[in-house]
């Protein structure tokens, strides 16, 4: 199959494919007799569980990580585990930064009366966050 029939089979847009290539972390595809890039049912598949690994928010390395265990039969489960328990780690890094975040924005939000007078409090937060940052680099 052609870059866009494989890109509609696999969920994955034919750009993402060519840079996927690019990176090497698919294999670069059969050219038919006219330069055109082929797939096979493999190559599909390969890049469904690229897809889906990258909607679970894993990094390209980690996903080139999966994807190397994944095609070895010889692979230790133990392996695997220790990449998705990395990735749960990171992802719970990730929730208290955004709680954070958003305790922070609602926390501003609530102070400012939203009327019409100048004076806002978030942008103030804002502005100070803004002058505690410059005065620490």
């Amino acid at each position: 199959m052609n870059i866009g029939q494989a890109s509609k089979a696999s969920g994955v847009s034919a750009k993402m494919i060519r840079y996927y290539e690019s990176i090497h972390l698919i294999k670069t595809s059969q050219r038919s007799d006219s330069g055109y890039r082929t797939y096979g049912d493999s190559d599909v598949h390969t890049l469904r569980f690229i897809r889906r690994a990258r909607s679970l928010g894993f990094s390209l390395e980690q996903i080139k990580d999966l994807l190397s265990l994944w095609q070895d039969p010889h692979r230790a489960s133990a392996d695997v585990k220790a990449i998705a328990q990395e990735h749960v780690a990171q992802l719970q890094q990730r929730i208290q930064e955004l709680t954070e975040m958003r305790d922070t924005i609602k926390h501003l939000a609530h102070a400012c009366s939203g009327d019409s007078r100048p004076e806002c409090p978030i942008l103030q937060g804002l502005a100070a966050s803004a002058d505690e940052e410059h005065h620490c680099h």
